[in-house]
């Protein structure tokens, strides 16, 4: 295999660490920051528009950054010297990888769960105000947050299997 340049192999670092920031410091300031003061000054039908607002503005980053980190993450994969195979367990660094994929795997899940479920059930309700129960929006709220703390906490154990990674 021939060697890959230092200069691309930093770009590749590079960019895998921007989307990382990117996709978790977004998930952290929406789960932390936004929708606590979003629940504290707006009302439940306004809070419903303000997540879907942001949601859409998220959304394409959140897909783009997971693409990326796929991208990046592979191959880098592929250039480390402890990389001993798709399924391998023998090392702390290959179980860490196998389940920081894992829980990679999870997060798609939750967001495509969001994507394709969630938010059309949000546009739906905000289209249908006056038929939409309040009721209706609490639990579609509810269900967006939880999905996005959900998310949030699989970034933090995949970063926290990296770590692991790293340390072998």
């Amino acid at each position: 295999m021939p060697t890959i340049p230092s200069w691309a192999l930093a770009l590749t670092f590079w960019l895998h660490l921007l989307a990382t920031v990117t996709w978790v410091g977004s998930l952290a300031a929406i789960s932390v920051l936004i929708l606590p003061a979003a629940k504290h000054t707006l009302k439940p039908v306004d809070q419903l528009a303000f997540i879907e607002a942001i949601q859409k503005r998220l959304e394409p980053v959140a897909w783009f950054c997971l693409s990326l980190l796929i991208v990046t993450g592979l191959f880098q994969m592929s250039v480390n010297p402890h990389y001993n195979g798709f399924l391998s367990t023998s090392t702390q660094w290959s179980l860490s990888l196998l389940i920081k994929h894992g829980l990679v795997m999870v997060m798609i899940i939750v967001s495509a769960v969001q994507t394709w479920e969630i938010l059309p059930a949000i546009r739906r309700a905000l289209m249908m105000k006056n038929k939409t129960s309040p009721e209706q929006v609490v639990k579609l709220q509810q269900r967006e947050t939880w999905l996005l703390r959900a998310n949030l906490a699989l970034a933090i154990l995949i970063l926290l299997a990296t770590a692991f990674a790293r340390a072998s």
